[in-house]
């Protein structure tokens, strides 16, 4: 983690973008295509950073609650599919994506479905935190694939499990349920978090408080990135199985309905969910508010007993294989 310079610090503003808009799912090329489209929009809109939701690049796997069975052949082949549209780090579609934010000078929070690499049969899901120059500040992959998700994607590890410096502000970010861990929420919050993105597929009331609650507790203030998936966005063949994993509110036309959002540091509502259309999710946040809601209230500072609670993460990135000369 690097050190605010002080121009950096004196600028307190950031204009913060939510693409809310249909992935392309299972089609990585016409994904990347979409995402650099919207970066660029974003930025023509005055965003200094822009967030996408929960494994946008690829499209989130809904359809393995309908297909969870053993040996299925079916699931096996989607299962198939879906790695080969899973996107690699470094690759090239992460670096037109990169390339984008370059272009443009804004600072990308990116969900994706990670292929390990172009042969393995692995996938995480990931979160991306690249700066205004295409550099990859943070690579943090989903701790915990949650319930039927297991079949598709890898547990990650701590790795990615900290904030970075970027668009003026310290920023991180969990994805899904990974906001139900303590420790996790805890080890952003050590860092005194300014700004965090909560990524998820649908946003259901519980997501919402969740990402309320961490708003309060962290004294930050929480970019909530809530899918929006039209129905012709998944391929035909897959739709049925796939709505038995979309939001509550779907639709014959509608299988993720948004909900993104913005949530300030005293947990109130700065932009209300944005439900049943497709949007860029945009507004301005003054991170001097962090400091003030900070003085009843500092989770990593003064409202902790270090020498009562000791947390140690290990933030090593694991191999199968560890060589020795």
């Amino acid at each position: 983690m690097t050190e605010l310079s002080r121009e950096e610090h004196d600028v307190t503003t950031v204009s913060v973008a939510i693409v809310q808009q249909s992935p392309s799912v299972l089609d990585l090329e016409e994904g990347t295509q979409r995402a650099c489209q919207y970066i660029r929009t974003a930025t023509e809109a005055g965003a200094t950073l822009v967030v996408f939701p929960e494994a946008w690049l690829g499209g989130y796997p809904a359809w393995i609650f309908d297909q969870a069975g053993w040996d299925d052949p079916v699931a096996k082949r989607n299962h198939g599919r879906f790695v080969r549209a899973s996107a690699t780090i470094p690759g090239r579609h992460v670096a037109r994506i990169r390339q984008a934010a370059s272009d443009n000078a804004v600072s990308v929070v990116l969900g994706l479905n990670e292929r390990a690499d172009d042969t393995s049969g692995t996938v995480y899901n990931t979160q991306l935190s690249i700066n205004s120059t295409g550099e990859i500040l943070n690579h943090h992959r989903k701790l915990i694939p949650t319930h039927t998700e297991r079949t598709v994607w890898a547990p990650g590890d701590a790795h990615g499990l900290r904030t970075v410096n970027t668009a003026n502000a310290r920023l991180g970010g969990l994805i899904c349920w990974e906001h139900w861990n303590p420790i996790a929420r805890y080890a952003l919050h050590a860092e005194h978090e300014q700004l965090h993105v909560a990524a998820w597929p649908d946003t259901s009331e519980p997501h919402h408080l969740a990402s309320r609650s961490y708003a309060f507790e962290g004294r930050c203030f929480v970019v909530v990135a809530g899918q929006y998936l039209a129905t012709d966005d998944v391929p035909a063949d897959l739709r049925h199985s796939y709505s038995r994993g979309a939001s509550a509110q779907s639709t014959d036309q509608l299988l993720f309905d948004g909900g993104s959002g913005l949530i300030g540091p005293d947990s109130r509502w700065i932009i209300e969910p944005v439900r049943g259309q497709p949007a860029l999710v945009q507004a301005d946040v003054d991170l001097d508010e962090c400091d003030e809601q900070r003085q009843d209230l500092d989770i990593g500072g003064h409202y902790t007993r270090p020498e009562l609670f000791h947390v140690r993460i290990d933030n090593t990135r694991h191999s199968v294989i560890e060589t020795t000369r």
